[in-house]
């Protein structure tokens, strides 16, 4: 039976999906800080006892075998280990950012599931530690998300490109997008493509992959990024010239035009962008947006080649390489320290 009032259906949809989310998001919130009590009171308890490491083994054997009784499994001596590890691990933390966490109701710590924190536990770097979490909360990412994030070395690829004061205020703020430079990674990783590394595959099909997976390329774009279009036709004298990407960053109020390169990046490649940058910047582009970024996508690239090509003064065009297969760890710091 058709709803003869299709709008209030979607309201009602709408407020029971919001009600869900929320009630999601109270639920997790409040596991978070129930273990993150449980670890203090574990910790306090320890810190009683004469000979700690026995006191404390004894305790949570205990104790765990008690809860299991009353709550069920959740409640292993490993649960309770890792309770503690909670508390000691976010009690004794600089504060993430006031400016930050005063955006929340909730303490900034307790705003992703026990899931989320299980993870970021285990990153040893406090700075590290406290980008990904921030990232994670403003972005909502889900625990999948996270770890994808953090396999591909997010926060090492834009540590490369900052000096100290920068690279401290990324954990303590997270990703701050003030300048065209800002946007840019190097190297892109699109390992959620499919594409093996070395296989053949044109510039068409890679463009085509990009699209069918176009929520988790945004997602590796980075902050405030809008899909615009595909293959844009740019016209003038009778010729005829097409954009393989563009987006719009709500950040920076500025077109971002993005080319796809098979092999090694050649400087006619820059020189086309820059043809690109220019036509946007003179008939797309509104008076109160700024100027237009591009960035080539490419297998391989010469540093020299790109600095010779562009001028000194350059914070339009940008030449990235893009990986089609995550990395180990061993190859992901040789291709960072190359």
């Amino acid at each position: 039976m058709e709803l003869k009032n299709q709008n209030l259906f979607n309201r009602v949809i709408e407020l029971l999906v919001q009600a869900r989310q929320k009630v999601s998001q109270t639920i997790n919130n409040t596991m978070a800080i129930t273990y993150f009590e449980i670890g203090r009171m574990i910790v306090e308890e320890e810190q009683q006892g004469k000979e700690k490491a026995e006191y404390g083994k004894q305790i949570l054997n205990e104790l765990s075998e008690k809860l299991v009784v009353e709550f069920g499994k959740g409640f292993s001596e490993t649960n309770l280990k890792q309770m503690r590890s909670f508390y000691l691990t976010y009690s004794i933390r600089q504060t993430v950012s006031d400016e930050f966490a005063k955006d929340y109701t909730v303490p900034v710590q307790f705003k992703l599931t026990w899931s989320h924190y299980l993870k970021l536990m285990r990153i040893p770097d406090l700075n590290e530690r406290n980008f990904y979490e921030i990232e994670a909360i403003k972005n909502n990412w889900s625990l999948r998300e996270l770890q994808r994030q953090f396999d591909s070395a997010l926060y090492t690829r834009l540590v490369l490109s900052k000096n100290k004061e920068e690279v401290i205020s990324l954990g303590q703020k997270g990703q701050i997008i003030e300048k065209n430079k800002d946007l840019i990674k190097d190297p892109y990783v699109l390992e959620f493509l499919g594409l093996p590394q070395k296989s053949f595959y044109s510039e068409s099909d890679l463009e085509q992959k990009l699209i069918d997976k176009l929520e988790h390329f945004l997602l590796e774009l980075g902050n405030g990024f809008t899909f615009v279009a595909r293959q844009k036709r740019i016209t003038f004298e009778e010729k005829h010239f097409k954009v393989d990407l563009v987006f719009y960053n709500r950040i920076l109020k500025c077109f971002v035009l993005i080319d796809l390169k098979i092999g090694e990046l050649k400087h006619q490649d820059i020189g086309q962008m820059q043809m690109y940058v220019n036509y946007f910047d003179r008939e797309v582009k509104l008076e109160d947006e700024n100027k237009t970024i591009g960035i080539i996508l490419c297998q391989d690239k010469s540093e020299s080649l790109v600095r010779y090509t562009l001028p000194e003064n350059n914070d339009q065009i940008f030449a990235s390489k893009y990986l089609t297969v995550l990395p180990s760890e061993k190859d992901f710091i040789k291709i960072i320290e190359n």
